[in-house]
């Protein structure tokens, strides 16, 4: 079915009505940037911003999300605000000093309004800050790129000039979400389904190939004769995502002027018109992309969106590193839950008192069903062992006292 942007007024009027049911003075507030996850003092691990979550809080149609990621000052808060048709004054901070500019996760507090399949959805734009830049850890780095990539419907990679060996490997977290959860994407039961990746390379000239086939050659395995630990990890990168070539796209797009500290100060009319043009078609390919986010089956308003970055956050923020293990223990807690209550009620069923040869029958045949139950419906493809573990211990924990019980 078509997809349509809804009018740009109405959906300020549809937020201003909204904001004045809650209650809120002045919805005007909703008309800027918000932080919603910031750094920690040390820059290793992120915390959420209370103010930013509640303008997601209000948004009542399923939302769908915009991420943009990419090195630091790379143009990233100025795409956005390109693509949202705002000014630099007015939308995401764009800073030309050699500080990077965003800080932890932002996102514009009014929503754009979509028509997707007959269904109305709210599209959340969001600013990253931009990793390589001086003062941080990768491993915060690491947990920016991770926490966009599971918010994120459509991805954006905005990349300077080339797809170059660094940035294929830094996709290594998008890759396994991928692995881990897409087999599941077409299942009832759907744990989330992985952001649609736009490459978007921003260069002037291509020398006569595709930007589609800059990006295929730069993901074609590279030879490694000497075997090169890290040659390996990337090779192995690079034929993740060809698999997955499906979920991705690339597009290219010039610079938008020579003088890239003026760019604020300039209109359409002072932009490279070839930049101007490759822009707005850059709005229709995201615009026609964009899908609401599922997690578990469903689609996320934004009380629900908010509870689902609270998660996210939390699994990425254990340990030294964010582990894809972590996110696929927080998916499978509720199949465990269902797999347990699968368990307790067949036993519960038992009459009391029953012999022990039988009460034996009765468990294996219990766990058994709460086995294939979890073995169908169970989120991760290399990584589900340690919830598996916690089943068979939460099982095994119940038995001893059920056969003591009937034993006399």
């Amino acid at each position: 079915m078509g997809r349509r942007w809804a009018p740009g007024i109405c959906a300020v009027a549809l937020i201003w009505l909204a904001a004045a049911a809650a209650g809120d003075s002045d919805p005007d507030e909703l008309e800027r940037a918000y932080p919603i996850v910031e750094p920690d003092y040390g820059h290793t691990k992120l915390r959420l911003s209370q103010q930013g979550l509640e303008a997601i809080r209000r948004i009542e149609n399923p939302i769908a999300v915009v991420g943009v990621i990419g090195p630091y000052r790379s143009g990233k808060s100025f795409l956005l605000n390109q693509l949202l048709s705002l000014s630099c004054d007015k939308g995401f901070g764009v800073g030309h000093m050699r500080d990077t500019k965003t800080k932890g996760i932002w996102i514009w507090g009014t929503p754009i309004e979509m028509d997707v399949d007959g269904t109305k959805v709210s599209v959340l734009y969001l600013d990253t800050e931009g990793f390589e830049s001086v003062g941080k850890s990768n491993v915060y780095d690491d947990r920016i790129f991770a926490l966009a990539t599971v918010l994120s419907s459509v991805l954006i990679y905005n990349l300077p000039e080339t797809v170059r060996e660094a940035d294929i490997s830094r996709l290594s977290f998008a890759v396994d979400i991928a692995e881990e959860f897409y087999g599941r994407v077409k299942g009832g039961d759907i744990a989330f389904e992985p952001a649609k990746l736009l490459w978007l390379i921003q260069r002037d000239f291509l020398q006569g190939k595709s930007v589609q086939q800059m990006v295929n050659e730069a993901l074609q395995r590279v030879p490694n004769d000497s075997g090169d630990k890290y040659i390996d990890e990337v090779n192995q990168i690079r034929d993740s995502l060809a698999v997955m070539g499906n979920n991705s796209t690339a597009f290219s797009l010039p610079q938008p002027h020579l003088q890239r500290t003026k760019l604020c100060e300039m209109d359409d009319k002072e932009l490279d018109p070839l930049y101007v043009k490759r822009r707005d078609e850059l709005k229709q390919v995201v615009g026609s992309i964009i899908k609401p986010k599922f997690v578990q089956g469903k689609t996320l308003n934004g009380k629900e969106f908010v509870s689902f970055l609270e998660q996210i956050l939390e699994a990425l923020n254990k340990g030294e590193i964010p582990s894809t293990g972590s996110l696929v223990e927080i998916f499978n807690k509720a199949i465990l839950e269902r797999c347990l209550n699968v368990y307790k009620e067949k036993m519960d069923g038992l009459g009391l008192p029953v012999p022990v040869d039988k009460m034996q029958k009765i468990h294996e045949v219990a766990n058994d069903q709460a086995r294939m139950l979890f073995n169908k419906q169970h989120f991760g493809k290399h990584h589900a062992g340690q919830s598996f573990l916690k089943l068979d211990e939460e099982i095994t924990k119940g038995v001893p006292c059920r056969c003591t019980e009937t034993s006399f």
